[in-house]
């Protein structure tokens, strides 16, 4: 337990004792993560609290709500730059969105940004009700498909100050034609998707396809994408590579984030590079975005788009610097 706790209402923030202080309050002698749980329209959801490593008790910290890609889990890319943004003086939350990994919610692998863009808003409302979070310093930061459904949350949450997002997944009509087979495979995934919800209404029975493959081109992720393969990568245990519920489709599908720039009025760093996924639309998303501060941090690289998107994972030269960029935005924009 974290001991003492401030008496409510109280905000003072956290600092470092200078040499004319006297601070005898001591180190927590703690594990720096811990497993929490809380409500998302009543769904209980589970998650990772990581806190910086000379926490101490009776200070309040920053916060910053981490999402990951698409159909993962906490203990992949959400979990890493967690546990990275805590080591620079933040307490951090990657959890696992609402049908996916330890969290509750019917139908299981089911993917839909609008009720994770819920689930981020409800993640802050948790970090809010914590003593040892600052509620007025409260971030918000994601990766790949995170970072689409962190800035629908952001746009219209004004509890999140700050926003960053690496290597953003942004799509709209046109954009998903690229990936899913062009007009004719986007309205037949939406209609197989249509199917699947008619049967799980009807019956209760889940229609699943493969999350990812290299031979089952009906797979949610047809390709050689080691990421997604290499168990020394993010094919942890903890996440389901055979199971994306097809009724996922039409919802995936469907969504478009971009509008939302426009409701954006707080400081917005995104992060991304000429080699990851769909990099004029998160230069179109950045230009549409209504705040004046913001700022586009553009990373070099050789690999062609997509695959420079993976290295944004779990690749150190990637993850560390974007981690540094965005300590660095939250330490002055929150």
């Amino acid at each position: 337990m974290l001991g003492v706790v401030l008496m409510f209402g109280c905000k003072q923030p956290a600092k470092e004792p200078t040499k004319n202080e006297t601070d005898n309050t001591p180190i927590v002698k703690r594990e720096t993560m811990k497993k929490v749980h809380f409500k998302s329209e009543g769904i209980n959801l589970v998650g990772d609290l990581y806190y910086p490593e000379n926490y101490k008790e009776g200070n309040q910290y920053p916060a910053v709500v981490v999402s990951g890609s698409w159909t993962t889990v906490k203990e992949q890319m959400a979990g890493l730059y967690a546990e990275d943004l805590a080591k620079k003086g933040f307490i951090t939350l990657a959890f696992d969105f609402r049908n996916f990994g330890e969290s509750e919610g019917e139908p299981r692998f089911f993917e839909n940004p609008q009720l994770k863009k819920e689930d981020i808003k409800n993640a802050v409302t948790y970090l809010e009700g914590l003593e040892e979070v600052d509620k007025d310093k409260i971030g918000a930061f994601g990766v790949c498909a995170g970072a689409m459904y962190t800035l629908m949350a952001s746009a219209e949450d004004d509890r999140i100050k700050s926003v960053v997002t690496v290597a953003s997944w942004l799509h709209d009509a046109e954009a998903v034609k690229l990936f899913y087979g062009g007009e004719e495979g986007v309205q037949s995934k939406i209609k197989a998707a249509q199917e699947a919800k008619k049967a799980y209404a009807e019956t209760g029975e889940v229609a699943y396809i493969p999350t990812i493959s290299e031979t089952d081109e009906s797979a949610a992720m047809y390709g050689p994408y080691d990421y997604y393969l290499n168990p020394e990568r993010g094919a942890v245990k903890e996440w389901s590579n055979d199971k994306f519920a097809l009724a996922s489709w039409e919802d995936w599908l469907t969504a478009n984030p971009m509008p939302y720039a426009k409701n954006l009025h707080k400081p917005v760093l995104m992060i991304h590079s000429d080699g990851a996924v769909l990099p004029d639309y998160t230069k179109k998303f950045f230009n549409d975005i209504a705040s004046e501060d913001k700022e586009l941090y553009w990373m070099e690289t050789e690999l062609e788009s997509p695959f420079h998107q993976f290295s944004y994972y779990d690749q150190d030269e990637e993850v560390n610097e974007s981690v540094t960029e965005a300590s660095t935005w939250f330490a002055e924009k929150m």
